[in-house]
């Protein structure tokens, strides 16, 4: 089985072309995209192209990226593999790739050819994969037994409505959890992935160009930079209509500043081994409690080895008992995914402001580093964090005031901050995180490292890079953590 893992573009290469937004989907929403006209013209069923950007946001499910008909995209399940399949109205060939895409802090780029009337079966359908053509695959892959001049279901004139899905499948029910960006088809252009993309000269990873070619003649573009239509066709042939989704969805982690979110593949696991298999949702920015009487934690996919970084957090509701913002030491987090743990252990290196609507708890954990005098929060406030890992120390904020009278500013003196502990791992990886304690009710909390959340923000503030979307504006000189700023400061 191969694994895709350093081919995976993670933003953090300058590039000529940058892409601004993204849409986030969610399978807890139902958000799609459809295309709900008739297309009037024909298009071509035997030649076509699909490109697209995707960072993965859930893992195991069986999900499409697009589908028309029986024909389109889908991660298959629990192994995570994608399949390409096609349909002619009787018979169903498949593309099965053998490697799997569980990499939730990466963004992907899958380029789908077909093109049916080359004389040589292998070449009638081709993907690559972050600019690689794809040459090892599933033994249920039958893609070349098509014949030559074969016609599938996505050029067919007069499709129906609900034909063309981005998100989900024609059906219904398979929705995508995932950042999408740069959306293409081209009807009747067989493109090969070096029209959207291309190796970097320094870093050989694939980044994405500005594609010039042709789009047929009901090709689209989906570039979702107009939050007010996020379904609109930018190459002006018709658009889509959004099923759930609304400007809210609209995103600025893009494959080229990609941004950190929660990390799927931390989960805590009870006394005793048993798992709680928190839920992740909402672009990875929503951590969901799901085993009464224990902590559970949320881990940044981006770590902090140098630098000023800020980012924001808040109770989801009432439900959530105790809640703790802060960070985690790279030692002390290996314990959370094995034990009842969570940021601010008493006696370990991590350090978070303890709160809650339920609690009335207000403190730095461990007790001998409370706020003088504590201050309460409950989900009606937001908690900013700002980690100085240069001089080593670490600032709290509720609702735009540093508690304690914090100055992150201050440099070597640390006023009103918190030293990070001496140690082992001390001035290593430290990552921003989240935890809280299943009480009673069910228990989540929002994160907000600027390229996506769920916060309703009132008086939107970026660093002063112009990167990330807060409540409340960075300290000068912290910066949200996205790869353009760890590429500068990082």
């Amino acid at each position: 089985m191969a694994f895709l893992t350093e081919a995976a573009n993670r933003g953090s290469i300058s590039t000529g072309y940058d892409i601004d937004y993204s849409l986030k989907l969610e399978p807890d929403n139902s958000e799609s995209l459809t295309y709900t006209g008739t297309q009037s013209s024909a298009g071509n069923a035997k030649t076509w192209t699909w490109s697209g950007w995707i960072k993965r946001t859930e893992l195991d499910a069986h999900t499409y990226l697009f589908s028309a008909g029986y024909t389109g995209f889908q991660f298959m399940g629990t192994e995570n593999w994608l399949r390409l399949e096609l349909y002619n109205g009787s018979t169903t060939y498949y593309l099965d790739l053998d490697m799997v895409f569980r990499d939730t802090s990466a963004w992907y780029h899958i380029v789908g050819q077909v093109d049916t009337t080359q004389a040589t079966a292998a070449d009638r359908v081709k993907i690559w994969i972050n600019g690689v053509l794809q040459t090892e695959f599933r033994a249920s892959t039958n893609y070349t037994n098509i014949s030559q001049n074969a016609e599938f279901q996505i050029g067919k004139t007069g499709s129906s409505a609900n034909w063309l899905k981005v998100g989900d499948w024609y059906a219904g029910g398979r929705y995508l959890a995932a950042y999408i960006a740069e959306w293409h088809y081209t009807d009747g252009v067989a493109n090969d992935a070096d029209a959207f993309g291309e190796f970097d000269d320094d870093t050989n990873i694939w980044k994405p160009i500005e594609y010039k070619g042709s789009y047929g003649t009901n090709g689209y573009y989906l570039d979702f930079s107009d939050s007010a239509n996020l379904g609109d066709d930018a190459n002006g042939s018709f658009s889509f209509t959004e099923g759930n989704i609304t400007a809210a969805d609209q995103a600025t982690d893009t494959p080229t500043n990609n941004f950190a979110t929660l990390n799927v593949l931390h989960k805590n696991s009870g006394s005793g081994g048993t798992s709680n298999n928190s839920i992740f949702t909402e672009g990875n920015t929503k951590i969901t409690g799901n085993l009464s009487g224990y902590w559970q934690s949320g881990v940044s996919t981006m770590g902090i080895t140098s630098g000023k970084w800020y980012f924001e957090a808040k109770a989801y509701d009432s439900n959530t008992h105790i809640s703790a913002v802060g960070y985690g030491d790279e030692g002390d987090i290996e314990n959370w995914a094995v034990g009842n743990d969570f940021p601010g252990t008493s006696g370990s290196k991590s350090y978070a402001y303890i709160g809650g609507p339920a609690s009335g708890y207000g403190q730095i954990s461990p007790s001998t580093n409370q706020p003088s005098p504590a201050v309460t929060y409950n989900q009606t406030n937001i908690i900013g964090v700002a980690i100085d890992a240069d001089n080593g120390y670490v600032y709290w904020s509720k609702d735009g005031t540093y508690i304690n009278s914090g100055n992150p500013a201050s440099g070597s003196s640390g006023t009103g901050g918190i030293a990070v502990p001496t140690g082992t791992g001390t001035n290593g990886t430290l990552f921003p995180a989240v935890g809280f304690y299943y009480h009673t009710t069910i228990p989540a909390m929002l994160v907000n490292f600027g390229g996506y959340t769920q916060f309703t923000i009132s008086s939107p503030a970026s660093d002063a890079n112009g990167y990330g979307t807060f409540e409340y504006a960075p300290p000068s000189g912290y910066y949200a953590l996205c790869t353009k700023n760890l590429a500068e400061y990082g």
